[in-house]
Parts: structure tokens; sequence; C-alpha cells
């Protein structure tokens, strides 16, 4: 399983049903799959520090690419010692290729076979993304696991589009993969919108190249939650079993634990992070918003069978109060206690498909979370 000119392997070690728990190995150390991975845009976890992050069992983290080129610049980190001295983190990077930052956020937008033409969200300035240019900057950030550049398209689009779009993404992968130079692992990215003979097309093309592993892309833009399963499972069931499967962006403790029961390896979302921001927490008995008057004079702890630093230490009225105040500790502490539950789900996830009862976990999952 370890490929040409990468230090990258994967193993599977349990399985219940597709579900299936594993490991992979990097430079920078090894991770148990499933895995959620926090994300870390802009070379941090907002309102966490990096031994934070290692406390609560984080063992691998997102930065992206196209971010990062843009500031402080992939060359100035380069020269620095690479995104890992950076930022202050020992542990496994992933970084997304940068492309679905351009389509979201960038201006002027043009796609060809060449690349992708834009102008910077930060100062307008004029940019060619080329799926070589992609490679260099993630070489130039030392990431652990890097990403294809790839077309993501929007929901809805045409087919005639979609299936344009696939046959590009084929082609800037099989650059991508040309391009490489280091040992670091290089996934391709499956697309194929909503129609699965695309997604089956598309799988097709990229598992005859020489990659690590596959990222499954194009999904959660707006089909709604059971198109996205749907696509999910025509998708994965034309992947290899003997590499991992990254479904980006995904990220309700629902969406982990359906996906997860398609065979679906790595994780990583905004969610826990944003939603801490904005005062929502996960608990083991649902969703909880400190927005809400009735924890003003609430002395219980946010999840009273939650362990973290937040709950062992806080009640859900200080919480709110802080949220209500606009202080900085409360997306501090808000942050703690969602990314402990989303690593601690993961955790249990893991133990449950070793023991053969992972549907039971499935299922108390998505009735605490069916929303």
């Amino acid at each position: 399983m370890e490929t040409p000119c990468s230090s990258f392997k994967f193993s599977v070690d349990a399985i219940d049903g597709s579900a299936r728990c594993g490991r992979f190995e990097t430079l920078h150390g090894n991770v148990d799959t499933p895995i959620f991975m926090p994300v870390g845009t802009q070379g941090t976890v907002k309102a966490v520090t990096p031994e934070v992050l290692k406390k609560l069992g984080a063992r691998i983290i997102l930065s992206n690419t196209y971010h990062l080129h843009m500031r402080p610049g992939d060359d100035l980190i380069a020269e620095l010692g690479g995104l890992h001295a950076f930022m202050g983190w020992d542990g496994p990077i992933l970084t997304d290729s940068g492309g679905y930052q351009i389509f979201s956020l960038a201006k002027l937008v043009r796609i060809n076979d060449e690349g992708v033409q834009f102008a910077s969200h930060i100062d307008g300035s004029r940019h060619l993304l080329t799926p070589e240019k992609t490679i260099e900057i993630q070489e130039n950030l030392g990431s652990d696991i890097m990403m294809c550049l790839d077309e993501c398209v929007a929901y809805p689009s045409t087919r005639e589009y979609v299936e344009a779009s696939v046959t590009r993404t084929s082609r800037w992968a099989a650059r991508c993969l040309e391009t490489r130079k280091t040992p670091a692992a290089l996934f391709g990215i499956v697309q194929g919108g909503v129609y699965p003979d695309l997604r089956e097309k598309s799988a097709q093309e990229l598992t005859r190249m020489a990659f690590d592993g596959f990222s499954i892309g194009g999904l959660s833009v707006g089909e709604g939650h059971e198109i996205m399963m749907r696509t999910l499972e025509q998708t994965t069931i034309h992947l290899p079993k003997e590499k991992p499967r990254y479904l980006m962006g995904v990220g309700t403790p629902r969406d982990i634990v359906e996906a997860v029961s398609l065979g679906v390896d790595m994780f990583d979302c905004v969610m826990p992070t944003r939603n801490a921001r904005n005062g929502m927490l996960f608990t083991r008995n649902g969703k909880m918003s400190l927005k809400q008057a009735r924890y003003r004079l609430d002395s219980k702890a946010p999840d009273e069978s939650c362990p973290c630093y937040t709950c062992r230490n806080f009640s859900r009225a200080y919480l709110r109060h802080l949220f209500v105040s606009g202080e900085i500790l409360s997306s501090i502490l808000n942050t703690i206690h969602n990314l402990h539950f989303y690593l601690e789900l993961m955790s249990d996830i893991r133990h449950s498909i070793r023991e053969h009862r992972f549907n039971d976990l499935k299922i108390k999952v998505k009735e605490m979370y069916d929303d």
C-alpha cells in the first residue's frame, strides 16, 4: 500500500459491516482512523493553542493552501522552517489544495485546462493556480498529506458542465502526481456532482493513478442530507478498500456516523469551532444554544457526562454570561468543549467498530442529532 515517492502507509485492522478502523503513518506521526481533523485554515485552529489541541487528543490538523499562499506566503513559511515549525505543531498536517476556497472566496474566477485564474479576496491581485503550483505550495508548507487541485462544482450544475469538470479534474490530478517531489502523501479528489455515473467515472479514472488515498469532494454544497448520503454511497463503492477515504468538509455528528457506516475514514469540518464561537455546544444530549435565557441561572455543567476542562470547571450560566458579554474566553472554553466532543466521538466510533457494536452507536447518535 506504499506508493512510489511516498512515506505514507495505511492499514485496516478491524471492520464492522462497512465501517472500519485503521491507521496511517506519516513522517510526523501515526493516526488512528476513523479520525476527525480540526480545521486550522490559516495555520491556527481558532481559539486554542497547539498544546491544548494535543491534550484534547487531536492527532492531525488541516490547513489551507489558498489562504496560506495568499498570506503570509508559502515561500516565507518555507524560509522559516515549514508550517510545522511556523505554527508550533509537530503532528501531521493535511493541506487542502485551495480549489474550493478559490471558487467560494476569490473574485473574477476563470477556469481553463491550464488552471484557475482569480483575484485575491485580500487585495484584488491577480493569480494563476495550476496543478503544478498547488503541489509546489504544499511542498513549501511541508504538508504530510497533500490534495490535488480539483474543480468543486456548484449545486445544482448541469450534467454537461459536471462531466467536463470531471475530465478536467482527472487531468489536473495526473499533473499533480507528475509534479510531486517530496515523500508527502498525495490524495486524488473524486468529483462528479450528484450524477452516479460521473462519480463512478471520476473514481475509476483516479484509482488508476498511484494516489495514497482518495478524497470525496463536492458534497455538502447545498444538495441536502439525503442526496449527499446517497451520492456518498455511490462513490465509496468504487474506491479501493486498501486506501483511506476522506470526506471533505462534512461534519455533523449524524453525517459522521452515517459516513463511517459507508467506509469513510477521515473527516474535517469547521462546525465544532465555528459553532463554539456562536455559542452553540455539542453534547451527549444534543445541541445546546447558550443564547437561550433559560441558562442564565443554570449552575449545571454544560454536559454533566463530559470530562473536558470546560465542563469540569464552569457552569452553563457562566458560559452564557461570557457569550452574551462578547468575552474572548467564551470562544476558548466553548471550542475546547466542542473539539473534545468531536474527538471523543471518533474514539467511541473506533472502539465500537472493534467491539462490533458500531450500529448501536450509530443509531444513538442519529437519534440525538436527527436534524
